[in-house]
Formats: structure tokens, sequence, C-alpha cells
């Protein structure tokens, strides 16, 4: 039985993390609310919980926060379809030299339809090719951090946890992953960077260091 590496997107395959908080940024600030990087990570790398409670205090009704969130959607679409490049540099030539060796597949808390757009230019380069699944929102009820939708990925797989391991970059995403069984590499980024990641396979810096974690993970799933 093959390996299994389950990555996520968005702060792992895609620099995008920073895209997704100037939307929510730009959305709020007319409301009078100016998102910290801080409150960001809190609310939205740790608790998933966005920034609807602020709205609410405000007096939204469900409707009004419904209504926002297209509306954040949108603006967060835009940029995506405004930028050329979302895919971190090397990462496709990283996924692509595991095809063959591992079975992969994406377990994000994107939309579908903002993963299409995030991967327009790697969909050239072969890099989708390499997925068997891509686990998005809709695809589960519980986002991360619950295990959800990387027991939905297990699932797909047909797999056990202990054959896979999960690539994340936010402390939600490691929760899920390893509440559901799954060891976690954590790739820091500028608005992780800093966090106590307990209990992960690895915490790494790098493309460089991402990849000799991975061959260490190789290692000790063969051993």
């Amino acid at each position: 039985m093959k390996p299994v590496i389950l990555w996520d997107n968005d702060g792992v395959l895609a620099d995008t993390e920073v895209l997704f908080y100037q939307a929510n940024r730009a959305f709020l600030s007319p409301y009078g609310i100016h998102l910290s990087e801080q409150e960001f990570y809190k609310w939205f790398l740790c608790r998933d919980i966005g920034a609807w409670h602020l709205l609410r205090a405000q007096g939204w009704t469900e409707d009004d926060v419904a209504m926002g969130r297209l509306c954040r959607n949108k603006l967060y679409r835009d940029m995506l379809d405004a930028s050329s490049e979302l895919v971190k540099p090397g990462m496709d030539e990283l996924v692509l030299s595991f095809s063959g060796r591992a079975r992969m597949a994406v377990v994000t808390s994107s939309r579908r339809e903002h993963f299409d757009r995030i991967h327009k230019q790697s969909m050239r380069k072969g890099i989708l090719n390499c997925l068997e699944h891509v686990i998005a929102a809709g695809d589960y009820l519980k986002a991360k951090p619950d295990p959800e939708p990387y027991r939905v990925a297990l699932g797909r797989m047909g797999v056990p946890p202990e054959r896979c391991i999960a690539v994340e970059d936010s402390p939600r995403g490691m929760q899920a992953a390893q509440a559901a069984g799954v060891p976690c590499i954590v790739v820091q980024t500028p608005l992780t960077r800093g966090h106590q990641f307990e209990n992960a396979f690895a915490v790494v810096d790098s493309l460089s260091q991402l990849r000799s974690e991975l061959e260490h993970w190789f290692q000790f799933c063969s051993a």
C-alpha cells in the first residue's frame, strides 16, 4: 500500500492566506472594523469563526451575514482572478516529485470555485493530475478544526490514517488532521510563525525542509 500525502491548499500549496486576510479586511473596513493580522490569525486560522460575531454585535441578522459572505467571497474571487500565479514557487515540482511514490489528495477549507481559480496556472503544469481527490468546502459538514474533512479524505482514499501524512500551515488544520489520527507536518507562514505547534511530526520554514521531512516520513512509514 503506497503512503498518502494529504495537502492543505491555502498557505501550503498556494500563497493565498494573505489575500484572504486582505479580502476580509477590505470587506469589514466600511463597517468600522479594522481587522488586524493577530485577529485574523485567532479567528480564522485557529478557531474558524471568522469576524461575523463583530457584525452581529452591530445588529446584523443571519440573512445579513449570509449576504456578507457572498460579498466577501466576491472580493476574494476578484483578488484571485487578478493574480497571475498563486502556487508557491517550487511547490509544483515538489508535488510532481512524489507522483508515483505516494498517493495524494488535497484537504482544504476553500470553496471548490476558489481552489480552481487558485490553480488555473498549475493546471497546465500537471500538479492537479497528481491528485486523486480534492476535498473542499461542501464535501463535509464541519470544517477544520473538526476532523471531518480528513475523515472524508481517508474514506475516499480507502486508507488508514497511519499510512498518511498531512501538510498544514495553521493550528486548526493541524488539529483537524491529528484528531483524525493523521500525523502532520506544519509549514510556517508569516501569519503563523511563532505559534507553538505541539505534537507536530515536524515544523518547517522552507520547501527544502518540507522535502526532507517528507522523505523522513517515508522512511518512518516503511520501517
